[in-house]
This record gives C-alpha cells, sequence and structure tokens, in this order.
C-alpha cells in the first residue's frame, strides 16, 4: 500500500525508494552523452575538480533547497508548495516564481528529451542486428547526422519513448516511478559497472586505459579557465537536476522522517560517482581506438559506434545502459508539470498525465522535426536561462525568505549539523555563482553574437 503524506497524497515508500527514484532522476543522459563531451572538450582533470567543486558547495546547497521547499510546503506540486511558503512566510508569492521557471524547464527539456532517447533507441537496435559491423569509421560517423536530417527514420521510437514515459508518470509514485527506478537502477548501476570493467580491462595492453586515467585524473591547472569553470557549474546543475521544479515535487513525497541534508549529500555523490565511473566506461575506448576525445556529443553517437562495431553485444550494452538513464530521467521530468495539472485543475494524475503528456509530446515533434528548435530549448532557454534562474531563486527564497523556523524544523533531527553547515552555503555561495552562470550563460548565448554580428 502505498504511503500517505500530510497534504493527502502519496508518498515514497522507503528512503530507499526515495533514493533510487532521485538518483535515477539525476543520473540520465548527462551523465553519459553530455558529460563525456563537457570532459572531453573542456581539459579532462582540469574539468572534473571544478566539476566537483560545483556539486558539493553549490550543487547540493540547491538540491537541499529544494527538498526543503517539497516537503514543507503543504502541496503536491512544486508550484503549490513555494506558493504555500511565500504564504506563511509572509513574502511575496513572486519569491514563488523559481518553481515556475523550473516547471517550465522540466516542461521543454522532456520535450526534446524525447528526440535524444528516440536517438538512443535506434542506435540499440542497430546495434542488436549487428548493423555497424564491416562500415568504415567514416559510413558509421555520418549515420548520425544522417538519421537528425531524416526524423521520419525515428518518428516511432520518439512515440514508443513518449509513451512509456506517460505511462509510468500515469501510474502514480508508487506503482510508476517508484518501480521503474528500483527495477531500473540496479541493472544501470550492474550494467555500468559492468562496462567499465570491460572498457578498463582492454584497454591495458594498448595503453589506452592509461592514457584515459592520466586525461582524467592528472590536472593541467593551466586548463582551468573562467569558461571550463562556467562549463563545470552548469554541467552539476544538469546533472544532478536542480532548476527543473524536480527536486522540489520528489520532496513533497518524502516522509518526515528522512534526513534531508543526508539525502542531498548521498544523491550528489553517487551521481558524481556515476559521471566518473561512465567516464571510466567510455574514455579507454576513445583512447585505446585513436579517436577524438574532444569530439563533444559524437563520442556517444559517433567515436563509441566506430570503435565497437565488431563488438555488437558491447555496443547494445552501452545503449541499455542509456536507454534505463533516459527514462529514470524522462518520468522526473514530466512529473512537476503532471502534479501541478493534477493539483491546478483538479485532475486525477493519470488524466493529468495523458494530458501533459500530450504537450510534451507535440514540442517533442517540433523538435525533432525542426533542429533549430531543438537547439533553442537545450542550449538557448532551458538551459542557460531558465534552469539557473529557478535555482537562484530558490536558493534566495530559502536562504533569505523563507520562514527560520520551517528551515529548522526540515533539517532537524538526524543530520541537523549538516544541515547548518550547508545552509552557509544556501544563503552567501550559491546565490553568486548561480547568479554568475545566468549572467554568462545569457551574455553568451543572445548578448555576444548581437555585439559581433
Amino acid at each position: 500500500m502505498a504511503a500517505i503524506g500530510h497534504t493527502g497524497t502519496a508518498q515514497w515508500s522507503s528512503r530507499f525508494a526515495f533514493i533510487m527514484a532521485a538518483v535515477g532522476s539525476s543520473v540520465g543522459l548527462g551523465n553519459l552523452w553530455r558529460f563525456s563531451a563537457e570532459l572531453g572538450t573542456n581539459g579532462g582533470a582540469a574539468f572534473l575538480i571544478v566539476y566537483i567543486a560545483c556539486i558539493f558547495f553549490i550543487g547540493i546547497p540547491v538540491l537541499m533547497s529544494e527538498y526543503i521547499i517539497g516537503r514543507a510546503g503543504q502541496s503536491s506540486s512544486a508550484v503549490g508548495s513555494s506558493n504555500d511558503l511565500a504564504i506563511r512566510s509572509n513574502v511575496s508569492k513572486l519569491w514563488s516564481s523559481g518553481a515556475w521557471f523550473g516547471m517550465i524547464a522540466s516542461f521543454l527539456i522532456v520535450s526534446f528529451y524525447c528526440v535524444v532517447a528516440a536517438w538512443v533507441l535506434n542506435y540499440l537496435v542497430r546495434f542488436l542486428g549487428n548493423g555497424f559491423q564491416g562500415q568504415s569509421p567514416e559510413v558509421i560517423a555520418q549515420q548520425f547526422p544522417d538519421m537528425v536530417a531524416n526524423p521520419n527514420s525515428i518518428i516511432v521510437y520518439f512515440f514508443v519513448f513518449a509513451l512509456i514515459t506517460i505511462w509510468l508518470v500515469a501510474r502514480g509514485v508508487n506503482k510508476g516511478i517508484e518501480t521503474a527506478a528500483r527495477l531500473l537502477m540496479p541493472l544501470f548501476f550492474m550494467l555500468l559497472i559492468g562496462l567499465s570493467l570491460y572498457s578498463i580491462i582492454t584497454g591495458l595492453p594498448s595503453g589506452g586505459t592509461q592514457k584515459a586515467v592520466s586525461f582524467m585524473f592528472t590536472p593541467d591547472f593551466s586548463k582551468i579557465t573562467p569558461e571550463v569553470a562556467v562549463s563545470a557549474l552548469g554541467q552539476a546543475c544538469f546533472s544532478i537536476g536542480i532548476g527543473n521544479a524536480i527536486m522540489i515535487t520528489y520532496g513533497s513525497y518524502l516522509p518526515k522522517g528522512v534526513s534531508i541534508p543526508k539525502s542531498a549529500v548521498l544523491v550528489s555523490v553517487v551521481d558524481t560517482l556515476v559521471a566518473i565511473t561512465a567516464g571510466l566506461a567510455i574514455f579507454p575506448i576513445v583512447f585505446t581506438h585513436g579517436l577524438d576525445f574532444s569530439a563533444g556529443a559524437g563520442i556517444f553517437f559517433q567515436t563509441l559506434p566506430t570503435a565497437l562495431s565488431e563488438y555488437w553485444y558491447i555496443g547494445a550494452a552501452f545503449f541499455f545502459l542509456a536507454f534505463f538513464a533516459a527514462i529514470t530521467s524522462s518520468v522526473s521530468l514530466l512529473e512537476p508539470s503532471v502534479a501541478y495539472v493534477a493539483e491546478r485543475l483538479k485532475m486525477s494524475k493519470a488524466k493529468a498525465a495523458w494530458v501533459t503528456g500530450a504537450g510534451i509530446t507535440m514540442f517533442g515533434l517540433v523538435s525533432l522535426y525542426i533542429p533549430a528548435f531543438f537547439d533553442f530549448i537545450d542550449q538557448g532557454l532551458a538551459g542557460p536561462i531558465l534552469a539557473p534562474l529557478s535555482a537562484l531563486l530558490i536558493v534566495l527564497f530559502t536562504g533569505w525568505r523563507l520562514d527560520k523556523a520551517i528551515v529548522t524544523q526540515e533539517i532537524a533531527g538526524e543530520g541537523a549539523a549538516l544541515g547548518r553547515f550547508i545552509l552557509i552555503f544556501v544563503k552567501w555561495v550559491a546565490p553568486v555563482f548561480m547568479g554568475i552562470v545566468l549572467i554568462l550563460g545569457t551574455y553568451n548565448k543572445w548578448i555576444a553574437p548581437l555585439i559581433a554580428g
């Protein structure tokens, strides 16, 4: 039977279930595709050092803030919880706008996430059919841009993934999201560890593993630039899923007995370890085969298929891994909008999921058939503006405007000392750096091109 919380909505059945769901939300294609791409193009170990610092000093404070708002708010949606706390703290509802921006960001992100997942499913089917065997590197590499240019070739995969996502969310917190996380995350971890061991062992004779380890863990501090720092912070936010209203929503399903500070640290640590392990699964293969480690997104859809063209079962395992990661993240991205629609329009969770799912499917189709719209949502709006703006408003609200008694109550008990320590960063550190990311992201994407043009 599902546990029922103070709002009358379902709660996670256990701390383990919550951690699996939260980690599943954080661990997505960002850890596999995007992290490797960012690491490869931003100096390897230098990027990793800054990335880990961003996780601990900025990501964890924002994550804890979102959990506090979610559990303390007397609502099942991120917007409702933020509004409730603004009223109880006797401040303007404008302070709840962080949840609004986050919810809009997650809605837009899941729409193009379905497109990326369709790419993943396409490559999974190709590997299962041994479709890359005997092809030259040039032919394999060209298949990715050809696929993007021919959306009809992946339209079925797009609808399959979108329907799976909507169906899981429609089943509710316990039967849908929690069950998917409980089943898929252990499989994900086993596959990831197995692929990492395979990559490391097979790369030892050629020296590829040694080169990969040096690239990832021997820093050249001269490569730490403001641009690298901004990229690392942006990836940290993207990876653990802050600024998308997800963790506020998940926090509203969190039982009172679970320590918020410890949960924020645990989810962030596991997410970081997954990203590093994914790097150890990918880069030994890249260096063993003498491929371009700075190929960006091409690492996953061009470099790996080239390296594994004769080993279809390993390639299929990589893309199964990516599919599991995509599912657990997509359901979390859809959940904030569904929770809001269900609450606002007095709908059942299932009906709200199908209504909202129809919306993300329509937006996703636009992204699928108009790549410029995909890039606009990913690199021009949701990533550089909406998500960091949401995170900035959330830490400002939690650290400066939220009733101190509410904050104290939510971090009391187990992990209270840790929570008080993290609150220092909530008030003084996270707002500064989230503001920098927002300003630089806006400048680099919108203002600099205007000046240059």
